[in-house]
């Protein structure tokens, strides 16, 4: 029986998402090392309202996270077969790999969402969620509409991204074909063409980073492949920020390689509820689910050891 853990994305960061981990010298002190390089420190970033929505607190705070519950649960746990990410949750995986330290991670994130951001001052945009809807007809409906697809998430969910005009086309083609539409809080159009100019500036952040071999295999979320170099890391971490996210494809690859136990770290439970939906043989839950870390520990170890 083999393990995986997922890292999500954007959308449902919270004030308490640090809670779990000030009982955790580990976890307090990746925090820190991540304060350090930032010059701010994310604890206080919870007390800000929507501010943790903007790019800019959003990415850093969510990878810094992910990595500090990891730092805690890594003690208890066996080690995953393999890692994936949504969105800013791949590059949080090279964290919990241990190819980037908490601080390199921290400085990452925010290179990241300032890339995004500058990108996006010159091709503004959004986007939103399309359930009903196979691949082949959205993809029609995009090409018509100069949308683009920016993650598949199910045979029939997607998320589709692109400028107002085009969303204001898909939303009035989605309704009159009976497809659901669902309005993402997300400001710009993350993983379609519109941010190659972010793909590009981040790629040359990375190849200068201290970027290392992840000690456990990460599932790219262009391809689906598993990413075991240095090159493929910088490669398809810069290549998702302006290339559809194959999710449905990576959850596939962690079926396929045994994976029955999935734990997904914070914030958020979307992951998880995902991959329960797309598989009927699995034990997914979320680190959110529970009141403590330990909690988390304790449901995915006897899950382990109940399927062994």
């Amino acid at each position: 029986m083999t393990f995986a853990v997922l890292c999500p994305g954007q959308g449902a960061q919270h004030p308490a998402l640090l809670d779990f981990v000030e009982r955790f010298p580990a976890s307090v002190g990746a925090v820190e090392d991540a304060a350090k390089a930032l010059g701010e420190d994310p604890r206080a970033w919870l007390n800000q309202g929507d501010a943790i929505y903007r790019n800019a607190i959003a990415q850093p705070l969510i990878a810094i996270a992910q990595l500090a519950q990891w730092a805690a649960l890594h003690t208890v746990l066996p080690q995953p077969v393999a890692l994936a990410g949504y969105s800013i949750g791949e590059l949080a995986c090279y964290g919990v790999a241990g190819a980037l330290d908490a601080g390199e991670l921290a400085e990452m994130a925010r290179a990241r969402a300032d890339a995004m951001d500058a990108a996006a001052a010159n091709n503004p945009g959004g986007l939103v969620g399309v359930h009903g809807l196979t691949r082949t007809p959205l993809a029609r409906l995009c090409e018509a509409t100069q949308a683009y697809l920016a993650i598949a998430i199910a045979d029939d969910a997607y998320v589709v991204g692109g400028d107002e005009a085009s969303l204001v086309r898909v939303r009035d083609h989605c309704r009159r074909a009976g497809a659901k539409v669902t309005e993402l809080r997300v400001g710009i159009a993350s993983h379609t063409p519109l941010l190659g100019a972010a793909s590009q500036a981040f790629r040359t952040t990375l190849e200068r980073s201290r970027l290392s071999l992840p000690s456990m295999p990460v599932v790219a979320g262009v391809d689906g492949t598993s990413i075991t170099t240095r090159a493929r890391a910088v490669e398809t971490l810069s290549a998702q920020i302006s290339h559809t996210i194959e999710w449905a494809h990576c959850l596939d690859v962690l079926y396929e390689r045994g994976c029955r136990v999935f734990l997904e770290l914070g914030p958020g439970r979307a992951l998880s509820k995902m991959v329960r939906e797309r598989f009927g043989n699995v034990e997914a839950r979320a680190v959110d689910e529970f009141r403590e870390l330990n909690g988390a520990a304790r449901w995915a170890a006897k899950k382990l050891d109940d399927r062994s």
